[in-house]
């Protein structure tokens, strides 16, 4: 795929990877370079079912749910890039490494997931780096791993 900062809407996505709601963590991939780049979106609400708990009276979004955002954003990219669309692949991931958190991402924050491929391209192993921004401010940071699996049952 030659398309330079093309944007993947919701229906893209779920044509991409297998995740949906309530597990689904963006809302849209847009600035896509293939093997190369892309920015999720996820509009934070207050109506999501992790805030009922986490916490009651300070709503935080789980660090663990931002990086499984960023993980999710980077199949997206792998997906779009190995032109994997209704195929049926699944990404998985693999590890998280040099793993932070700066700042909480509350309801109300729009949630930006700026992935860059490390290592991927047409292999089936694929590192990513990713930081979760919100308002121009960093708030998570990670390298990651994932394996592509193209077998379809």
């Amino acid at each position: 795929m030659s398309e330079q900062n093309a944007t993947a809407d919701l229906d893209e996505i779920k044509r991409l990877i297998p995740h949906r709601y309530p597990f689904l963590m963006i809302d849209k991939v847009q600035d896509m370079v293939p093997g190369t780049s892309a920015v999720g979106i996820k509009c934070v609400t207050n109506n999501e079912p992790h805030f009922t708990g986490h916490f009651p009276s300070k709503t935080v979004m789980p660090g663990v749910l931002i990086v499984e955002a960023m993980a999710q954003t980077a199949a997206v990219l792998a997906a779009r890039s190995l032109g994997l669309k209704d195929s049926g692949a699944l990404v998985y991931f693999m590890g998280v490494d040099k793993c932070r958190f700066r700042a909480p991402v509350v309801p109300g924050d729009l949630l930006e997931l700026h992935v860059g491929v490390i290592r991927g391209g047409k292999s089936r192993t694929w590192k990513m780096s990713g930081q979760g921004m919100v308002a121009d401010k960093k708030v998570c940071e990670a390298e990651f791993t994932a394996m592509i699996d193209m077998k379809v049952s």
